[in-house]
């Protein structure tokens, strides 16, 4: 195999690879044994119609795709090994040649890892976080464990009250005739929780048991049914049963049932402490945050577009691993969101860029800092994904080759380094 690389611009590059006649005559002999089993042919079994007897019937390129798809995966592999360059895309392949007894010679185009010329990058100015705790804040805490432990007590004896948990039927109608979708027995709904259009949760207070009543709406203009976008329509509602919640006492009782506490005071005191390594951790990460967004501000880069789409499609992969752990496909995420995928790698795109960008002053400043990372360090970092994965490290490590090591490395430097700016910024 060999290879050249033509610099192109906008920090793209070309690389021409070529794989000798001998590799590609194997690979289209190993796409013709894999496919056979399913070539038929007048004459001859399935799956015993010779090469040359395809080739004559289907004309030689029948192989040439499948051959090309594993020279192309192998070759490319072989090329990012030899290839100086820092590649940070994936490729746009061309074959422009392929013929049996010739080389095979195709074309990747790829976006290189751009330069960066660093701003200031000490000294920067951020925001000072608060960090205080408030009584406030604490008795918030505490009112939504008391939320979290309330009892649903039935009713009977009156009527409907906001932020009463209800059971009811219902059936809409617009001009007098009932619509698709507009109907629902048995269904549980909380009182001024926002879940139906405006306007008709409002109208069920002062609603009795068992009897039924009107509730007159008009569809948003923006709502997600065409046919009932700006519609009136009228809700023919029964209220089937009412629960109200009971709060538990705020007492001492109340602390054992909720904490390993034994009094009120002490629970509190517990709350405002949790409160404050929170707000302690999330000053220390905005300041972080904003240290770097101001270096990245002072700093110059030009980033090619197929770097960005490349980080585009590793973030929706990312969601789509997340949301797959949790039962959910893809598929089924668009059909709930009404969005598809060209979508979402649209409304990722700031994200990514903001995600390069932070990414490549780092590594600057990581390399204008000598930030090293030491053996202690990488070590601590895997038994922490030894712990994720529920490995011993020794395993997780001989699971590792060079490439992912470097990375990893490469990773802590980064985030020392974002702890680097956030230490020098200054608070305004």
């Amino acid at each position: 195999m060999s290879l050249q690389v033509e610099k192109l611009e906008k920090n793209m590059a070309k690389l021409t690879i070529e794989v000798g006649a001998d590799r590609l005559d194997k690979a289209i002999e190993s796409a013709y044994q894999r496919q056979k089993g399913k070539i038929s042919i007048p004459g001859f079994r399935k799956g015993k119609v010779p090469r040359q007897v395809v080739e004559k019937m289907y004309g030689k390129e029948v192989f040439y795709e499948d051959a090309a798809n594993m020279l192309i995966q192998d070759a490319y592999a072989e090329a990012l090994d030899e290839c100086e360059e820092d590649i940070v895309s994936s490729p746009k392949i061309e074959v422009t040649q392929i013929e049996a007894g010739k080389p095979f010679i195709f074309t990747a185009e790829v976006a290189l890892k751009p330069e960066v010329k660093l701003g200031k990058y000490k000294g920067v100015k951020v925001e000072k976080s608060e960090t205080a705790v408030t009584d406030e804040e604490v008795d918030e805490v505490i009112e939504r464990e008391r939320e979290n432990n309330a009892r649903n007590i039935a009713v009977e004896d009156r009527a409907v009250k906001d932020g009463d948990m209800t059971v009811l039927d219902f059936e809409g109608f617009v001009d007098g005739v009932a619509f698709e979708g507009g109907k629902g027995e048995n269904y549980p709904l909380t009182i001024g929780s926002g879940a139906f259009i405006p306007g008709f949760e409002e109208q069920l207070v002062g609603a009795e048991i068992g009897k039924e009543l009107e509730v007159n709406v008009t569809f948003p203009e923006d709502y997600q049914s065409e046919d009932l976008k700006g519609k009136a329509a009228v809700f023919k509602c029964t209220v089937k049963e009412i629960k109200e919640k009971e709060l538990p006492e705020l007492d001492d009782e109340f602390a054992s049932e909720v904490s390993e506490f034994d009094t009120l005071a002490e629970y509190k005191e517990d709350v405002k402490k949790n409160l404050e390594e929170k707000k302690v951790k999330e000053a220390k990460e905005n300041k972080e945050r904003e240290a770097v967004e101001a270096v990245v501000d002072l700093s110059e880069m030009d980033i090619p577009e197929a770097m960005i789409e490349t980080q585009q499609r590793q973030m929706v992969d990312e969601f789509a691993q997340r949301i797959t752990m949790q039962g959910l496909s893809m598929e089924q995420y668009f059909q709930f969101t009404g969005t598809n995928y060209q979508q979402m790698i649209e409304n990722v795109k700031p994200q990514a860029e903001k995600r390069i960008q932070s990414r490549l002053v780092l590594e600057a400043i990581a390399a204008a800092e000598n930030i090293e990372v030491s053996d202690e360090e990488f070590d601590k970092e895997i038994e922490t994904m030894a712990e994720v994965y529920q490995m011993d490290a020794s395993k997780v490590k001989e699971m590792l080759g060079e490439k992912e090591m470097k990375n990893i490395r490469q990773d802590l430097a980064v985030r020392k380094a974002a702890e680097f700016v956030a230490e020098n910024a200054k608070e305004k």
